[in-house]
């Protein structure tokens, strides 16, 4: 029986973070039952014989801003269309301001197993600035509470790079994290999205992003602190201790199968990849209509030449990189010899490295990788 993960988009926010360009909504609570009805139906009608689901994630938005009776309506509704396995990983986002003790007991005795919550940034004047509704010390008391009702697997998301950012905040912020012994650490630098807050302060000129140079530096800070103190860096901005790699990110990046629920949820089945209305009013109508093939927006149908690609360009995001012995398995070729020239051309700009059964982003690889990436699109 082949694994499968689920992801399930829940839009909703109390408010949108200055840089954010998911597909989110800050003024549609009024459809906030009636998202979750379809929702529910969604999973319903979509039921796929021959998996075993071995992760679950809940990401968005918020998950944590609508009520958590509404998440636990999903997450029964996918365990009893799907064969769910004992050991499988299932993750909540959370964001403070947005929780308090009550919900998260309610989610972990529903089943949820793993947290993730929002921080970004212990620095209080940051966080406004890039408009989180929280502080830090809002932050300390929702992992506390996490930690008390049971959860014993939490992930802390940080950003690096945000305007006006010292690297003495930054390492202040990484240290905070450290001393309260998360078992997962996400760090991301600021992306600056098209149309977000943040991109047009920047055009206005009322505020400036770092520069490249000072945010490669964080990075690798931030790497040296985090290695330091016990944490594998496993994938480009992840780290986490031993036996705590995120099962569901680390499926994607294998390319295994997955199947996204809700507006804008992306799947990948069958060499297939698809996705659903970016459309609130488009995905719930669709559904209620009946009409649920009209939420299946085909993206790509894969030949074995784009899913080696593929294979590689997520491959090499791990630091581990791409096992030349699974790839033979997967694609009945060695990719040294398949993908010859770019391998080649990227070992003699010292991005990549050949080690025994590993191809792997060099350190300049690490910093360069969009670049690396480039030549398996």
């Amino acid at each position: 029986m082949k694994n499968l993960g689920i992801y399930v988009h829940i839009p909703f926010c109390k408010k949108k973070c200055e840089y954010c360009d998911f597909v989110s909504f800050s003024n549609e609570n009024e459809n906030q039952k009636r998202y979750i009805e379809d929702l529910s139906k969604d999973v319903e009608k979509t039921g796929i014989e021959g998996y075993k689901v071995n992760t679950i994630y809940f990401g968005g938005g918020t998950p944590s801003y609508i009520e958590p009776e509404l998440i636990i309506k999903v997450l029964d509704k996918i365990k009893s269309k799907y064969k769910i396995s004992k050991k499988a990983e299932i993750t909540i986002e959370v964001n403070p301001g947005t929780t308090n003790k009550a919900k998260l007991e309610q989610y972990r005795k529903a089943g949820f197993n793993r947290i993730s919550i929002g921080l970004q940034t212990t620095s209080d004047r940051l966080l406004k600035q890039i408009g989180r509704i929280h502080t830090y010390e809002e932050f300390l008391e929702t992992y506390q509470q996490a930690r008390e009702v049971g959860f014993e697997n939490i992930n802390v998301d940080l950003m690096l790079a945000l305007p006006t950012q010292t690297m003495e905040e930054l390492v202040q912020s990484v240290d905070k994290v450290i001393d309260l012994k998360p078992e997962h650490i996400s760090i991301y630098s600021l992306i600056l999205e098209e149309g977000t807050p943040l991109y047009k302060k920047v055009q206005k000129g009322e505020l400036e992003l770092l520069d490249e140079e000072l945010e490669r530096k964080m990075y690798w800070k931030t790497k040296e602190i985090l290695e330091k103190n016990g944490y594998i860096h496993y994938e480009i901005s992840n780290f986490a201790k031993k036996g705590y790699e995120s099962k569901h990110n680390t499926n994607c990046w294998n390319q295994e199968e997955y199947i996204g629920f809700g507006v804008s949820a992306h799947s990948y089945l069958e060499n297939k990849r698809f996705s659903k209305p970016s459309n609130l009013q488009e995905y719930m109508n669709n559904i209620e209509s009946g009409e649920f093939y009209k939420n299946i927006q085909m993206n790509e149908e894969q030949d074995r030449e784009a899913k080696a690609k593929e294979y590689m360009l997520l491959g090499l995001r791990k630091l581990a990189g791409v096992s030349i012995s699974e790839f033979e398995r997967k694609f009945e070729i060695n990719p040294l010899f398949y993908f010859r020239f770019e391998i080649s051309k990227l070992e003699e700009e010292g991005l990549l490295e050949v080690d025994l059964d590993d191809i792997r982003l060099t350190a300049k690889g690490l910093d360069l990788a969009n670049q690396v990436f480039e030549e398996f699109v």
